[in-house]
């Protein structure tokens, strides 16, 4: 089965809503790639940008809770980086 065109592509799958919240289609429910679309989707580099962008307004609490959300920052990062190179490859 050819994947459509919609396949990983974050804004059409996984749009920002009218509150600002990003929500699921309803039209994604009846996919049966939907799982593998919305991972495929999130690891784009707009889908990584958003995951930095959710550490960016978490909370840590305490030191590990700091050493934490940075490492993960640094390897969205590091993804996010690899994922520009893809494209000017």
């Amino acid at each position: 089965m050819a994947k459509k065109d919609c396949f990983g592509i974050l804004d059409k799958v996984f749009p920002v809503g009218e509150n600002g919240l990003r929500g699921i289609i309803p039209e994604c429910f009846h996919c049966p790639e939907r799982t593998q679309c919305l991972k495929s989707a999130l690891l784009t580099e707009e889908g990584l940008k958003m995951r930095a962008d959710i550490l960016d307004r978490a909370a840590a609490g305490g030191m590990i809770g700091r050493l934490k959300l940075w490492s993960q920052k640094k390897e969205l990062n590091q993804l996010i980086g690899k994922e520009r190179e893809k494209k000017k490859g």
